[in-house]
């Protein structure tokens, strides 16, 4: 069982800078892809960045040269950090923990969402 706990989201003026934490109560090391997710109210949930197990990353075009994520498997811990943040990255933001073992097995964990506005 794996359950994560997002934190660093906030109000922030467009232009600056804020880093997102996810931290795992279960090891992730080297068996999870994680991602960043965001979801407004009444719409569905995005997926804006992913880091696979080898390291290996995905970004949703609207934050590419933007957003950059990270995970440090020695403190089961994910990052997001975003840069040059817009008015429309307004969103709950969520952590998520998935993988599929060699039996076909799937695991997928959600985290509880952290809040980030941006607005003058």
């Amino acid at each position: 069982q794996v359950q994560l706990v997002e934190s660093g989201g906030g109000l922030v003026q467009p232009g600056r800078s804020l880093r997102l934490s996810c931290a795992s109560s279960g090891s992730i090391s080297g068996r999870y892809t994680m991602g960043w997710y965001r979801q407004a109210p009444g719409k569905q949930r995005d997926m804006v960045a992913t880091i696979s197990s080898g390291g290996s990353t995905n970004y949703a075009d609207s934050v590419k040269g933007r957003f950059t994520i990270s995970r440090d498997n020695a403190m089961n811990t994910v990052y997001l950090q975003m840069s040059s943040l817009k008015t429309e990255d307004t969103d709950v933001y969520y952590c998520n923990a998935n993988r599929v073992t060699v039996l076909g097995s799937k695991y997928d964990y959600w985290g509880q969402g952290t809040q980030v506005t941006v607005s003058p």
